[in-house]
Parts: structure tokens; C-alpha cells; sequence
């Protein structure tokens, strides 16, 4: 697997936008984002956006995760 990229939460958020995310909401620094898949299902998870501090490599992870994004499909989409 290769490494993750170290990015900011406002980097993240834009990359996620890139592949079809919208924002929901937000609440204080964390911004819900939310995707429908075509059979339905509904993907939605949230992304803290601290000025100017990268997301730690777990969190980062795990938002990947639930975007069904790779190291890989972050990079192209930055």
C-alpha cells in the first residue's frame, strides 16, 4: 500500500468534493459530507477541518475507508 499523503481538512474536503461528495453541514470545524451511491445507499461521514493542522494518519484511514478511496485515488484527486 502506498503511504498516505499528509494533507490539511480543507485539502481533504476538496478532493472529496472532486469525487462526488457534498456538504451537508457543518458544526463548528467538523463538516458532514454525504455521497449516494447509484444503488441507493447513502455514504456520509465527517471531516474535522482545523486551520492549518494536517489529518492524523488513523483519522485519515478511517475517512478513506468510508469513501471507499484509496492512498492512490487521494493523490489524483489533490
Amino acid at each position: 500500500m502506498p503511504k498516505l499523503p499528509v494533507v490539511t481538512g480543507a485539502e481533504l474536503l476538496r478532493a472529496l468534493k472532486r469525487s462526488g461528495f457534498v456538504v451537508t453541514r457543518q458544526r463548528g470545524s467538523h463538516v458532514q459530507v454525504r455521497r449516494t451511491e447509484p444503488d441507493g445507499t447513502v455514504t456520509t461521514f465527517p471531516v474535522p477541518v482545523h486551520t492549518g493542522k494536517a489529518i492524523k494518519r488513523g483519522t485519515l484511514k478511517g475517512i478513506l475507508r468510508k469513501a471507499d478511496l484509496s492512498a492512490e485515488d487521494l493523490r489524483s484527486l489533490l
